[in-house]
């Protein structure tokens, strides 16, 4: 880089010093720590948001928040051009800059990738990155230490897009890339004109449950009950009633998706006057959502919907969907297409969740644990539907899929309007605009939720029957280095240290339906074991026993 840009970046970064004796890591979750560790490593992911954005030539996002993290704590993640997650090549280049000991070394490091990556950063091209931050109260400073380190490259604009939810800014990245309009009345408006022609399409005399028509949902006290009472506002087919929406309470205290999925636990402001009433729960940035109904005289038990069934709800619309589309088409062989349909678990998708969508004709594949391999996975499909048991997932739908839709739905608006293929198409265009592909995204998934479940005519208690969870238990044993255990098979199967595996069979086998793996924590020194059965007590058994073997073959720690 040239003298100026040294200089610039230089003065600039000894105005955020980084905390001693601190060191973080670039995951999945992007940088997340107290908010009063993180002024130093958020400008510094501003210099790399403006870096990527130079060498890649589009629009890049930083979004802070900490999800469902406590209040007390932020963070920041990068959204891609695609408004997907970073690209994983650039993960070790996050680590290096925010972990440098000073500006020097910062300096050379930005010199040295820059130098690397042919990035035209002496050429001072344009480069725009999209900012935005959840309702912590530490959000605002560290917005702006966030501008700081973005116009510290020559040539690169900060564009502060408000509070908003994290995947209302990846939509907008995505958007923004493709050349269609992005701001957030956008989205809303996107939203809610999708989810009213899948209302508008819904069937004649579907039994569609009066009794509970309405849908009440938790906002964690975050950005996501804020957004869903200015949706309300412009939805039409939808009664919801909006409870922690942030105007009292703490974020994520006693509330949240997390909370709820975790704890299996009615959040505050729900009780047993609820029993019985379709109940939600978006977590503290909204990029997770699970539902649940509150049992009466249970001590705040609930029924929950976790994320594994709102995956098998989309999946069985969108193949209900792309059935009656190919309808008669059997005979038609060069106009006949077939588009692939997957759906994507990882090893901790409950196990009954896998036999039931493989028994209702799916294609099931399984990636090691987080949603970065999850959504590359979706992404090889026509069609890819993700989501973990926490909530988290969309469905991906290919731009060539798409084209041909398109192409689909207008043919059959001249030959067959309004008959039952017309429409599975138009529903599929809608679910296509309605989701949001960038990333999971609560509120839209709220929403398809919604009208597909009036599409089938089925209350919450009759989806929560599609198939009934296994009993489950998960343990950590703690270890001195991780990396000795070694996976392959998404994570299933574990070929180092040799032997273990065998083991591992041998004790699942004693247990009917038993299912068992182990695998190594992405972040701390510990080996985690999941185990399954058919009670909870055998659960229990296995899980324990399993945790004993890793304990024996390791040789060390305690389980």
């Amino acid at each position: 880089m040239n003298e100026k840009q040294r200089s610039i970046i230089l003065s600039s970064s000894s105005r955020f010093p980084p905390p001693p004796g601190v060191r973080l890591s670039y995951g999945t979750a992007g940088f997340r720590a107290d908010s009063l560790l993180l002024e130093s490593t958020v400008f510094r992911v501003g210099i790399l948001a403006a870096l990527r954005s130079l060498n890649t030539h589009s629009v890049i996002g930083l979004m802070i928040t900490a999800s469902h993290n406590k209040v007390s704590d932020n963070g920041i993640k990068i959204s891609d051009p695609s408004g997907g997650m970073l690209s994983q090549d650039w993960e070790p280049f996050a680590d290096a800059l925010a972990n440098a000991p000073d500006s020097q070394h910062l300096a050379q490091l930005i010199d040295d990738f820059v130098k690397k990556e042919n990035i035209p950063l002496e050429e001072a091209e344009s480069a725009e990155i999209l900012l935005g931050r959840d309702t912590r109260p530490s959000g605002e400073s560290l917005l702006d230490a966030a501008k700081q380190g973005i116009i510290s490259i020559v040539g690169a604009v900060a564009v502060d897009m408000g509070v908003l939810t994290t995947p209302q800014l990846h939509w907008m990245v995505r958007a923004r890339n493709k050349a269609m309009k992005a701001t957030e009345l956008d989205y809303f408006n996107q939203l809610s004109s999708s989810f009213r022609c899948l209302i508008d399409l819904i069937p004649q005399g579907s039994a569609v449950n009066k009794m509970n028509d309405n849908v009440v949902v938790d906002g964690a006290n975050g950005v996501g009950g804020e957004k869903l009472e200015v949706l309300k506002k412009i939805l039409n087919g939808l009664d919801m009633e909006i409870r922690n929406s942030g105007k009292e309470g703490v974020l994520n205290e006693g509330v949240g998706a997390d909370y709820v999925q975790k704890e299996k636990v009615a959040p505050r402001g729900f009780g047993p006057a609820d029993a019985g009433i379709r109940c939600a729960s978006l977590d503290g940035d909204a990029d997770r959502l699970v539902y649940f109904s509150v049992l009466s005289n249970a001590n705040n038990k609930i029924d929950l919907v976790d994320g594994d069934k709102i995956l098998s709800l989309f999946a069985l619309f969108i193949k209900e969907q792309l059935s009656t589309l190919n309808k008669n088409e059997g005979d038609k062989e060069n106009k006949c297409y077939r588009p692939t349909l997957g759906v994507v678990q990882t090893a901790y998708a409950n196990g009954a969740s896998t036999d039931y969508l493989k028994q209702s004709g799916l294609e099931i594949m399984f990636t090691p644990t987080g949603v970065k391999y999850l959504h590359e996975k979706a992404a090889e499909y026509d069609i890819g539907i993700y989501f973990e048991a926490n909530g988290h997932g969309t469905i991906l739908f290919s731009e060539g899929f798409l084209h041909w839709l398109d192409g689909r739905n207008s043919e059959l608006a001249l030959t067959s309007k309004g008959s039952e293929q017309h429409k599975a198409a138009m529903r599929l265009l809608a679910v296509s605009k309605l989701i949001n592909q960038a990333v999971g995204d609560a509120l839209s998934g709220l929403l398809l939720v919604e009208a597909i479940l009036k599409h089938m005519g089925w209350s919450i208690h009759r989806w929560n029957e599609l198939y009934h969870d296994l009993p489950s238990k998960q343990l950590k044993v703690k270890v001195v280095d991780r990396s000795v255990i070694v996976t392959e098979k998404a994570e299933t199967v574990v070929v180092r240290p040799l032997g273990i595996q065998e083991a591992i069979n041998i004790e699942t086998a004693k247990y009917p339906r038993g299912r068992c793996f182990v695998r190594p924590s992405g972040t701390e020194d510990v080996v985690r074991v999941y185990a399954e059965a058919t009670t909870q007590e055998a659960a229990d058994n296995l899980a324990s026993s399993i945790a004993r073997l890793v304990d024996q073959f390791l040789g060390f720690g305690n389980s």
